[in-house]
């Protein structure tokens, strides 16, 4: 055990030095989600309340989440394509540790998003300060784990060409299926069906509810969180399986 968290820490400490050698790729993961929290929420959010910044932050916090998946499955590829991945595939190193190690370097900058944002939507309205605003940011790492076993499985199948445009279907979807842009009321029964089975709802409901505060314990928080760490579990042991796949074949 105490050589199987050795390696997983010398893994996740070379990784965060890759990643930091690409700061204007950490730019973008911030600083385009953070654009659109402050133009949205003025721009709208006198008209509606799906733009109050107790929903939006929330929301923008899980979207930003989605480019994890982007970014984890460049940062796997770009390996792939060096003889990095090909020494780990004849180390000591074991399929979980490989992803472990990719995980544990990318959770500190999906909690320095959440951070990020709620402090800026706290900035611009000050009714967001509370500690539910700590629990908040400590639960959107639940959705992050998700979005990062993602990118990893990503990683291990896609090439560094494909992999932008495969990674780009769970932006969209985290987009297009989270209803943070527009009200559920206008959606039909059968959409917000699929919407609530897949991950991208719950994950926004997860982090909003925690914010917000959780009137049905259950069906606030306690469904949104099993359905996404269900989704985290599955993407995270397909990866693990995919990659020992991988191993044997080298």
């Amino acid at each position: 055990m105490r050589d199987s968290l050795r390696r997983i820490g010398l893994l996740a400490g070379r990784n965060i030095r890759e990643i930091r050698r690409d700061p204007l790729s950490l730019i973008f993961m911030m600083a385009m989600p953070l654009f659109m929290e402050i133009l949205f929420y003025y721009l709208f959010s006198a008209v509606t309340s799906q733009f109050a910044m107790s929903a939006l932050a929330p929301g923008i916090v899980v979207f930003s989440q989605a480019f994890l998946s982007l970014f984890t499955g460049l940062l796997i590829a770009i390996d792939r394509g060096s003889s990095f991945l090909t020494r780990l595939y004849v180390s000591p190193a074991r399929s979980y540790e490989f992803i472990f190690g990719y995980a544990l370097a990318l959770l500190p900058f999906a909690l320095a998003q959440s951070v990020l944002f709620f402090v800026v939507g706290g900035v611009i309205d000050g009714a967001l300060w509370s500690v539910r605003m700590v629990y908040a940011a400590l639960i959107a790492v639940i959705p992050s784990l998700f979005f990062i076993a993602l990118g990893i499985l990503l990683g291990t199948t896609c090439t560094e060409k494909s992999v932008g445009g495969v990674a780009s279907i769970a932006i969209a979807g985290q987009s297009m299926l989270s209803g943070m842009w527009f009200p559920m009321e206008s959606l039909s029964g059968g959409f917000v069906t699929v919407m609530n089975i897949l991950p991208f709802r719950n994950a926004t409901l997860l982090v909003q509810n925690t914010l917000n505060g959780v009137a049905d314990g259950w069906a606030d928080f306690g469904k949104p969180l099993c359905i996404v760490l269900a989704y985290a579990v599955a993407a995270t042991l397909a990866a693990v399986l995919l990659y020992r796949h991988k191993m044997r074949e080298k």
